[in-house]
């Protein structure tokens, strides 16, 4: 998927080789626009908003896998019960479901917030609950728990054939971005020469949670007595901290050209090691297809 400046665009290869796209309007709502201008206030808009749009775009895909798989089972002779006629629909998916993947991906971002917030909270607490004095050594100890926990629910993810070939997509895009902003022509050939890895990636994000949570929980104003009263507070300051850490990663944006800061970035970068596999060349060329077809109908749009 690419987020071009008036339209968002997903390709996906049919089995037929046929690539097919998902072309989604840019819009907001005009009275969230002002708050969008709002340090640290725009990034929770903006992590909300990409949660519903991302699910929008990954349900349309396996829309596209499973309408694949049936016809495969229909050619093999097996028996495929036919689902209802569906009403007139835009890219594939009508409103209503569009409406509800998208609170579903949200639901889906707050659970998984909720529950890597509360668990290596309950863990540091069980079992390093008598090993420090300070506070700021309990919320180290939580935060490596948090890290622990992430990088090995994204290696074993990974490992699945399904989720291995997602990742090797967000390693195209990476590519496709890289050999763009370095001018070169978008060719399979010339886009496979770059680094699957990018600064702007938003898996960056989530290393920069855990690291700006350790500091936010360090302030003395947010002390805790028990373990309810230490998740409790955490919950509450969660807008807090993912608005810090999104103005924290546009900061490692601006200074990566800076040689001496560049390694401010390089912990996202690292975590990209699991995120992103090497793509195959069929990957990259929808991929290139995808970028292409976004920068087209940005163009058409930026003149009507």
């Amino acid at each position: 998927m690419f987020q071009g400046k008036h339209v968002n665009v997903t390709a996906v290869r049919r089995k037929n080789e046929e690539i097919v796209f998902y072309e989604v309007p840019r819009t907001t709502q005009r009275w969230l626009t002002p708050f969008k201008k709002i340090p640290f206030l725009r990034g929770v808009i903006g992590i909300v908003e990409s949660s519903a749009k991302g699910s929008q775009h990954l349900n349309f895909s396996m829309e596209a896998y499973a309408e694949d798989e049936t016809e495969e089972d229909a050619k093999n002779g097996k028996i495929v019960e036919k689902a209802p006629p569906k009403e007139e629909k835009k890219s594939g998916l009508s409103a209503g479901m569009i409406i509800s993947v998208a609170v579903a991906g949200v639901l889906s971002f707050i659970a998984g917030k909720v529950l890597f917030t509360g668990v290596p909270a309950a863990l540091e607490e069980l079992l390093f609950s008598g090993l420090f004095e300070s506070a700021v050594g309990h919320n180290l100890l939580e935060g490596l728990i948090k890290i622990i926990l992430l990088l090995a629910y994204l290696y074993f993810i990974s490992m699945t054939p399904l989720i291995k070939r997602l990742f090797q997509y967000h390693g195209a895009e990476h590519k496709v971005i890289s050999a763009y902003e370095a001018g070169e022509e978008l060719t399979i050939r010339n886009v496979q020469k770059y680094s699957r890895l990018h600064y702007r990636c938003g898996s960056s994000f989530m290393v920069f949670t855990i690291i700006v949570g350790v500091v936010i929980y360090s302030l003395p104003i947010f002390e805790w007595q028990g373990l309810w009263d230490r998740i409790i507070i955490r919950l509450a300051l969660l807008p807090l901290v993912l608005g810090v850490s999104y103005e924290v990663l546009r900061l490692t944006n601006a200074l990566r050209e800076v040689p001496f800061l560049r390694f401010l970035g390089y912990p996202g970068l690292w975590l990209q090691l699991l995120t992103t596999k090497e793509p195959k060349d069929e990957q990259v060329a929808v991929s290139i297809a995808s970028f292409n077809r976004m920068r087209e109908l940005d163009q058409q749009m930026s003149k009507s």
